[in-house]
């Protein structure tokens, strides 16, 4: 899976971006060449979309049957490439009144339109209710927003960094990210979800503010950041909402 997002739509932590990147013997990719070396790596079998100039999502079934399935669906210009399962989508389809046919990726698509829409509940309250292991990456076409979660166990592999643009690039694949990004790089944080608008934050500690520490790799260059709760922080409790709320102005409060 990949995701490249341009930086009108999302602005990501700054700390994401490393300086050793301009040093680095590797030079980071354009968006266009990241796409063209996922693409080659399965021609047969990977697909592409485009949105305009600020938004471009690709994926590619996996031929490994040891790594966790994954999906891809649109629907309603809403798009989710979903990576793992749910072991609870059944029980999550009645409560959301979804026909039995539903997968895992289907029911991400319904879940966000719901809370977008009219949903009665935080969003970090819906993805607590996930049953599984998972990572996923909504694109929400009609009101340019991005949605990027992972679940708390850190089961599936996601890794986001920054392009030679300052795209955001998302992938399943840490070799993509690392080929793409030079060191500007890292793991995305297991129980943490990211909204465009509103950046990165813990669905796990909604009241716990996250800090960045900064990663080095095997060559002792500092590749990116891990970001953490921070135990001795504390911000508002975000407000239950009306059946008037948005999911895609969601945030949390100050």
């Amino acid at each position: 899976m990949l995701a490249i997002f341009k930086r009108s739509l999302v602005d990501p932590p700054k700390e994401l971006n490393s300086p050793a990147s301009m040093d680095s013997s590797t030079n980071s990719m354009l968006p266009n060449e990241i796409l063209h070396h996922f693409m080659s790596c399965d021609p047969s079998n990977a697909f592409s979309m485009n949105f305009g100039n600020d938004a471009l999502l690709a994926y590619s079934p996996s031929k490994k049957p040891s790594v966790h399935h994954g999906m891809f669906c649109g629907l309603d210009n809403i798009y989710c490439a979903f990576m793992g399962g749910l072991n609870n989508l059944s029980q999550l389809i009645k409560q959301y009144r979804l026909s039995k046919g539903s997968n895992d990726a289907m029911f991400t698509i319904e879940a966000y339109r719901t809370l977008r829409d009219r949903g009665p509940y935080p969003a970090d309250q819906v993805l607590k209710e996930l049953d599984g292991s998972f990572a996923f990456v909504i694109y929400d076409d009609k009101n340019g927003t991005i949605f990027v979660a992972s679940d708390s166990n850190g089961d599936i592999g996601l890794f986001w960094g920054i392009a030679a643009d300052g795209s955001v690039v998302i992938s399943d694949s840490k070799e993509l990210i690392k080929a793409s990004c030079a060191k500007s790089f890292a793991p995305f944080p297991s129980g943490c979800m990211f909204h465009s608008g509103h950046g990165l934050m813990s669905y796990e500690h909604p009241n716990r503010k996250l800090k960045a520490m900064p990663r080095v790799d095997s060559e002792g260059i500092m590749c990116g950041a891990t970001f953490l709760v921070d135990s001795q922080s504390r911000k508002s409790i975000m407000p239950r909402v009306g059946s008037e709320a948005n999911w895609a102005v969601w945030g949390p409060q100050a």
